[in-house]
């Protein structure tokens, strides 16, 4: 009787535990993967990710440095609140999403992915800086760029988030150390009137054509 208990027992868990890696299987397949890494080195990495739905992008596009650097230009954030946080954060202004120096080091590898980028993958870009404790963090800006039609969009997942340095505890290599989850971010762009919505997709880009007769370039 107790073998035949026991035995239940040890079904019953590699049975959960199958039905656990499924699960997880399942919804790491719905994620974008990278297929190409355009550029990487300790400042910025900027990869070609595979989108694992259609996504009809309308690439490959070429624009120049100039180009992205002025668009990337007009976009700031402010992290999405929930109640009652969020009366508080609307009074905060929005923040630039790149800072100079990171344009100039960010830009041209992101112009040339979107040379080099299938109809169906997106860019993803990673940009580090020294954290509070260097030795142990460092502060990531991290998200993604496309171009749909007229559309040039932009997705923060981190902005200048401290997030660790190794992949592992320094002693203890059987422990992880992850990164923390992705957060949320409103995005404005300025000048407002060429941020538009797809009405289709239900995205929001930059008309970068239109923006790009306005906007000087060098």
């Amino acid at each position: 009787m107790l073998k035949t208990v026991c035995a239940n027992r040890s079904a019953s868990f590699l049975l959960s535990l199958f039905l656990l890696d499924a699960v997880w299987a399942a919804g790491c397949a719905r994620l974008p993967y990278t297929v190409k890494v355009v550029h990487a080195d300790q400042r910025v990495a900027v990869t070609l990710q595979q989108e694992v739905a259609p996504a009809g992008y309308t690439h490959p596009v070429h624009l120049t440095t100039e180009a992205v650097t002025a668009i990337l230009r007009g976009f700031s954030l402010r992290e999405q609140q929930r109640l009652p946080l969020r009366w508080f954060a609307e009074e905060t202004p929005p923040k630039k999403v790149f800072r100079e120096d990171e344009l100039l080091v960010l830009a041209p590898h992101l112009a040339s992915a979107l040379q080099s980028a299938g109809p169906e993958q997106r860019i993803r870009f990673e940009l580090f800086g020294p954290g509070m404790n260097p030795r142990y963090q460092q502060d990531v800006t991290v998200g993604w760029i496309a171009v749909s039609g007229r559309l040039f969009q932009l997705t923060v997942d981190y902005f200048h988030v401290q997030q660790p340095v190794r992949k592992s505890d320094l002693y203890d290599y059987n422990y992880p150390t992850p990164w923390s989850g992705e957060r949320t971010y409103l995005l404005f762009f300025e000048p407002g009137r060429f941020y538009l919505t797809d009405p289709k997709a239900g995205t929001r880009g930059v008309d970068f054509s239109e923006f790009l007769k306005y906007a000087p370039l060098p």
